[in-house]
Order: C-alpha cells, then structure tokens, then sequence
C-alpha cells in the first residue's frame, strides 16, 4: 500500500470515529454537520484536524474538541492527533450535508 492510500485509509476511518461525536444542542454528529474543515494525515501518520463550533459561545468549547480528538485518537496506526479550533468562516446552515439536513427535517 502506497503512502498516499495509506493516508486516505486513515482519513476515512477518522471521519468513521468522529461521526460518533454528536452536537449536545442538535441530535446530529458533528461530522455531517460541517462541523470538520479538514483531516490532514501528514506523512508521519499524525493528524490534524481543523473545526469549528456552531457558534464562539457554544457551551461545549472546551470539551468538543477534546472529544474530537479522544474520538480519532482511537484509530490505531496514527501515531498523535491534533485539533485546532477556528471560527474562520463562521459555521452557517449551509455547511449541513443532506444527510444532516434531512435528519433535522430541513428538507
């Protein structure tokens, strides 16, 4: 397996772990919520992952992010995972996927 496979591998089963963790405002996991702006596997199988929060004065702050990261740290071959909180852009509406928006009734 390539290096470039093997990172996509491990993408992908970051994203399975993180869909476990839910909004406690909004019954949808934070994940198809738009939530997540990026997953990087760098070449030495650390993630990075950049999110944001419905909003700055979300009242999960400070555990949402530690629980993103204790969620994706549960895949076995990454070696650290960091977790980086922005609020650039704003999350809107218009980041739920159509499977969020199906499951809060919005469409």
């Amino acid at each position: 397996m390539s290096l470039q496979d093997q990172k996509n591998k491990l993408e992908n089963e970051v994203i399975e772990k993180i869909k476990t963790v839910y909004d406690p405002e909004i019954p949808v996991n934070i994940y198809v919520l738009g939530m997540i702006y990026e997953i990087k596997i760098v070449d030495n199988l650390n993630a990075n992952i950049l999110m944001t929060l419905t909003s700055p004065n979300c009242p999960v702050a400070d555990s949402l992010p530690q629980e993103v990261k204790e969620s994706a740290e549960l895949v076995e071959e990454l070696k650290s995972v960091h977790v980086e909180l922005t609020f650039e852009p704003p999350w809107t509406q218009e980041m739920l996927s159509e499977e969020a928006k199906l499951e809060l009734g919005l469409l």
